[in-house]
């Protein structure tokens, strides 16, 4: 009895699910975004139909070997799969900056103007420990443990209001130096391809990619007030780039060999600390100056208080017009970037779900990936947040602005008027009476009216 009813509890979680799949893909229309990246049927089913499946996976706790390869309930094989999988003339980019943009001004306008919205830029590993034959897989360095693992490295932009965040665009990289990677690209794919793109940039330094990537959101139409880095993007010459786009703020290291111009002095970061004055007593922020980085280029560097080491961080804006409370504010939201990885790994199948050798195929999983993370986020902000409500929400907060408090306790003591009255145990003067007290002691704690002035209930 007991397996039977949770049976049937997993089955209506899973019709749920999927009705709020197929809701999502249409209400962004999935299949024109489709077409409009060049995603097209070529035999077999239609793209849009396996990308549902692909995309419903991590929901329904299985992998693309068991829900689709072993899967013979299914309206199409496995080869129509790996068919849509591995075409290399395939725009994925454009899916997902197409319905990244499309999500993003459903959920700019429920934010309020004051709230900063910004662009993320980072990496994280992508482990692939017992690949060989993998196309273009390489030994990578793994900032965090600090070793090199065998793999990709996911280098990613990501928007984020503070409350929602949204993947805009990604870069799976290789290595750049032929002798860390165990696999080379395919020569057999068109030079004039999407795949052929990709693999040129698998092969490039991340801190090459970083100005493209933020380009191509702007030209999307995806508004944002700074771009946040983290300390491995701290370098002089990458904040000079993208400062022309959108303000920066990013950590900074104590590196030797990068200076930065102070007093017409060139000093690196721990010498600055050492000399400028810090403020006094236990005070988080405990110093800022103005420093040039480059020609006409000055910037803002706050040293913070790092209470977990009894240490200090270093934070660096190129609006130096923002107080320093404002740039320690606004860079922790460069946390939700970090978020977004630990779902997608652990949750969305972004390392495990798929164990295909061909690079336009892991292009292909990892666009899907970011598309999911991208459903959640939007469903999250759906249930979270009335103002996705709309009209409804609109009509209800201005009925809401029509009843004053006033009026709304008048209206719950004249319900206790008709109460009493159909208990017939009190009079209608004492009815009249009692009301008329309760609510002119209201209005004489208010100052709203003068003492003598009452407020009557009207007889039934």
């Amino acid at each position: 009895m007991h397996t039977t009813q949770s049976l049937s509890e997993n089955q209506g979680k899973n019709t749920a699910v999927q009705d709020a799949i197929a809701d999502f893909f249409a209400h962004f229309h999935i299949g024109s975004l489709l077409n409009r990246s060049g995603i097209r049927k070529v035999r077999g089913a239609r793209p849009l139909d396996i990308i549902t499946v692909l995309f419903s996976l991590p929901f329904q706790r299985t992998t693309q070997y068991w829900g689709i390869v072993r899967n013979q309930y299914l309206g199409f094989r496995k080869d129509a799969v790996y068919d849509v999988q591995k075409r290399s003339n395939f725009n994925w980019r454009t899916l997902l900056l197409s319905l990244a943009g499309a999500i993003i001004r459903v959920l700019d306008p429920l934010t309020s103007a004051d709230r900063e919205k910004v662009l993320i830029l980072d990496d994280s590993p992508m482990e692939r420990p017992r690949s060989k034959a993998v196309e273009l897989l390489a030994n990578v360095y793994d900032h965090c443990t600090k070793k090199y693992i065998r793999g990709f490295r996911l280098l990613c932009l990501t928007w984020s209001d503070g409350v929602s965040t949204a993947p805009i665009d990604f870069a799976l990289l290789s290595s750049h130096d032929k002798k860390n990677r165990y696999q080379e690209a395919s020569t057999a794919v068109d030079k004039r391809s999407c795949g052929y793109r990709r693999r040129t940039e698998a092969q490039t330094k991340s801190t090459e990619l970083l100005e493209s990537m933020v380009k191509r959101a702007l030209r999307a139409g995806i508004h944002a007030s700074y771009i946040l880095l983290d300390s491995w993007f701290g370098f002089p010459s990458i904040i000079t780039k993208l400062s022309a786009h959108r303000p920066v703020i990013c950590m900074l290291k104590r590196m030797k060999n990068v200076y930065y111009t102070w007093r017409g002095e060139k000093i690196n970061l721990a010498s600055l600390y050492r000399r400028v004055k810090k403020r006094r007593g236990k005070a988080r922020i405990l110093a800022s100056v103005l420093v040039t980085i480059a020609p006409d280029q000055m910037v803002k560097i706050v040293f913070v208080r790092d209470r977990r080491k009894k240490d200090w961080l270093a934070l660096l804006s190129t609006d130096i017009d923002l107080a320093d409370t404002e740039v320690v504010r606004i860079y922790g939201k460069r946390w939700d970037i970090e978020v977004f990885f630990k779902m997608s790994k652990q949750y969305l199948q972004l390392e495990t779900g798929v164990q295909i050798r061909n690079f336009d195929g892991l292009i292909a999983h990892t666009t899907i990936t970011l598309m999911r993370y991208l459903f959640l986020s939007y469903r999250q902000r759906c249930d979270s947040d009335d103002r996705t409500l709309g009209e409804l929400f609109q009509a209800r907060c201005d009925e809401l602005r029509d009843i004053t408090l006033l009026e709304a306790l008048h209206r719950m003591l004249t319900l206790v008027a008709d109460a009493l009255r159909r208990t017939e145990l009190a009079s209608e003067q004492f009815i009249h009476n009692l009301i008329d007290e309760i609510m002119g002691s209201i209005i004489q704690k208010m100052n709203l009216l003068p003492e003598s002035k009452s407020y009557p209930i009207a007889a039934k």
